[in-house]
């Protein structure tokens, strides 16, 4: 069985490479079979809700929206609680999928066994 992947994002529009680098590494290790765990965090944030990510652009990269619907559909996205309610974001905001967790969570999840985190 291949290590599972838990990936931090920090980054949103405010570092548009960082940002979409961390969603395709997690959408490319699903491809891969790669079990992911993608957590948004500071200004990924706003990802959390419906239309966002469609708003992010970046030049000669695939769609924000596109790389966040495949981690949804074969991964698991969660957005920070201090985060989201730094925000002013509530579970009822978020896009189907997404769950709200704390930084015990993540922890819990990054020492597993057979785990690798990644931080953008």
């Amino acid at each position: 069985m291949a290590r599972s992947l838990v990936i931090k994002v920090t980054a949103g529009a405010d570092a548009p490479e960082r940002c979409n680098q961390a969603f395709t590494v997690a959408a490319a290790a699903l491809a891969s079979g790669v079990p992911v765990s993608l957590w948004l965090t500071g200004e990924s944030a706003w990802f959390s809700l419906p239309g966002r990510a469609k708003e992010f652009a970046l030049a000669e990269a695939p769609p924000l929206e596109d790389l966040l619907q495949a981690v949804l559909a074969g991964g698991r996205v969660t957005l920070c609680t201090q985060c989201a309610a730094r925000r002013g974001i509530t579970v009822d905001d978020v896009i189907d999928g997404v769950r709200i967790a704390g930084a015990s969570t993540f922890v819990e999840e990054i020492l597993g066994d057979d785990v690798q985190a990644l931080v953008y």
